[in-house]
């Protein structure tokens, strides 16, 4: 073979899907978008927002080929459709574009509950539809389209959760495409990945959240304590002499509130299952701090340390950005 035929065999090459549509155009569903149109992994990507300015910033920025106002419409002839909304948003998105999906395609998602979505698949799509809930790990404390970018999956996990009678051509093809754009793709069962991701993810979020609401509540108390007296503790301090971990919780609380509104009431169960845990683990590491139990101490840190190497030897730590450097990663 001559190498003007193999450059024409690789040119020819067919995208794994004639038409992807997108529905919701934030941070994850831009970036995949942009992710998709890198890599001419799909025909066409159209997407869907209720925002009209949504719309018209992601036609600018140019990883859309079309954009629609209904969701219905997005979806007409879509051999992939990606819900990329919030998780409280799914029930009445799939209401309205179940009907329209085409037998033979694939609907996903990129939330971080599963259980929910696979009951809400069942329930919505018509015969022939292929549902395959996902949750690719990875994203940032930024949202919007303008958010996105093309570089967020890579290197990071994607988890497929699908049932024993899922179409595993589907599910093959699915999968190729999350590899295709970066990520390392792992199947596992709906209601496990729930509580794994509500200790790893879930739980995680809501410490950050509370720890930077008790800041707040601290401030407002000194600012009343220097009405009311000598000052001893400026009121910013709080801020401005924030170090590496709390700044690292502000990061994870400046996440998007509604986002993880949902996360909460639809992973209710395993997140207040480990919350448990956790407050039994503080409980005792109070008790240690009290009476002065160093080595229990020592021991309690010496462990997460370790695991927090293990997280560093996977490549899954830093700050999911696009640019960050070896520093990002310990």
């Amino acid at each position: 073979m001559s190498d003007g035929e193999s450059e024409n065999e690789g040119a020819s090459k067919a995208p794994l899907y004639d038409k992807v549509a997108l529905i919701g155009l934030g941070l994850i569903g831009s970036s995949l978008a942009r992710a998709i149109k890198r890599g001419a992994l799909a025909g066409r990507i159209d997407g869907h927002a209720r925002s009209e300015r949504t719309r018209d910033l992601s036609m600018k920025l140019g990883f859309l080929d079309q954009v629609h106002a209904r969701a219905e419409d997005a979806v007409k002839d879509a051999d992939l459709v990606v819900i990329c909304t919030p998780l409280g948003a799914y029930e009445a998105v799939l209401e309205v574009i179940g009907p329209h999906v085409k037998p033979g395609a694939t609907v996903t998602d990129v939330g971080s509950c599963k259980g929910a979505v696979a009951d809400g698949f069942a329930r919505h799509l018509g015969p022939g539809v292929h549902g395959v809930p996902g949750h690719p790990v990875a994203g940032t404390e930024n949202s919007g389209p303008d958010a996105g970018f093309a570089e967020l999956f890579e290197n990071r996990y994607c988890i497929l959760t699908p049932t024993p009678e899922t179409d595993r051509a589907a599910l093959e093809r699915l999968s190729t495409l999350w590899r295709a754009v970066g990520s390392i793709v792992e199947l596992m069962d709906a209601r496990h990945h729930d509580r794994v991701l509500a200790i790893t993810s879930h739980l995680p979020h809501l410490i950050a959240y509370t720890i930077v609401g008790t800041a707040s509540d601290l401030e407002s108390q000194l600012k009343r304590e220097k009405a009311d007296q000598a000052a001893i503790v400026e009121t910013q301090e709080v801020i401005k002499y924030s170090a590496g971990g709390f700044r690292d919780f502000t990061r994870i609380a400046g996440s998007d509130p509604v986002m993880w509104r949902d996360v909460f009431t639809q992973n209710r169960e395993a997140v207040l299952e480990m919350l448990g845990r956790f407050q039994e683990d503080l409980v005792a590491l109070q008790r240690a701090i009290r009476w002065g139990e160093a080595d229990k101490l020592e021991d309690w840190f010496t462990r997460t340390r370790e695991i927090r190497r293990g997280v560093v030897e996977l490549r899954q730590a830093g700050r999911f950005s696009p640019t960050e450097g070896d520093e990002a990663k310990d």
